[in-house]
């Protein structure tokens, strides 16, 4: 008889073979413990290191079951959870980044939200009672609240914090969504919450504890860089105009 998995965790990763064994070593003990079934599912998009080979150095307990999907090249972190996440099998499917800013066990404050009828729960920053232990620089915190406020204006959302890599999905909201998503940046975020918002699916958020880790495979600290944030998210409307 095929398991049943309840939760489905979907890591993107792009030359993540150092942050990823405490994030796997971390997240597997959590997810060890519970008396549900569930995956974890490492994307490797387009590393040149050993990335997707690490869950080979894991023996899961028996309720936790370890998958890789590797390609090339680099196609951006929206192709990667993508790319998981239509290939996931649980009843929950979530994405979490793989430096374990937002940590495993943070799962449980999404639950109260799935039982009051939510299809799709993301975790925040920008909620009270959140707690940030190591902020980013001055620089990175102000561009983040300038093209969130862009952002929200523009696609008529109102969410104070749609980047935290920490969201939980439905399994019929995540197929759905995903197999619409176009966007293979990081702004592929703000589309599925559009899309989400569009579909009136119902998003519940709740409060995260965050930790910020330096050396960030995703980088925008240019303006042109900068620049392209803002031509992604000025594309989204265009590309579901039909």
């Amino acid at each position: 008889m095929k398991t049943e998995i309840f939760l489905s965790v979907v890591i993107p990763a792009y030359n993540e073979e150092d942050r990823l064994l405490p994030t796997l070593e971390k997240s597997i003990a959590y997810l060890g413990t519970q008396q549900y079934h569930s995956e974890i599912i490492v994307v490797s998009d387009g590393s040149r290191d050993e990335t997707a080979r690490v869950i080979d150095r894991f023996k899961a307990p028996s309720n936790v079951i370890l998958r890789s999907y590797e390609y090339h090249p680099n196609r951006g972190k929206g192709y990667a959870v993508r790319y998981g996440m239509l290939r996931c099998e649980g009843e929950i499917r979530m994405f979490m980044d793989a430096d374990y800013a937002v940590a495993m066990e943070s799962v449980e404050q999404a639950w109260p939200l799935f039982r009051q009828g939510y299809h799709v729960v993301i975790a925040s920053r920008g909620l009270t009672g959140a707690r940030i232990t190591t902020r980013q620089n001055f620089l990175r915190q102000l561009s983040a609240r300038i093209y969130t406020a862009i952002q929200n204006v523009y696609l008529g959302i109102s969410y104070p914090d749609t980047q935290c890599g920490f969201k939980l999905y439905r399994k019929e909201a995540a197929r759905w969504l995903f197999e619409r998503q176009r966007l293979n940046s990081v702004i592929f975020d703000a589309e599925l919450l559009w899309l989400a918002h569009k579909a009136r699916f119902r998003v519940g958020q709740f409060p995260v504890r965050w930790t910020h880790v330096e050396n960030s495979r995703i980088q925008y600290d240019s303006i042109s860089k900068s620049i392209f944030i803002f031509q992604e998210l000025f594309r989204i409307k265009g590309l579901h105009r039909r």
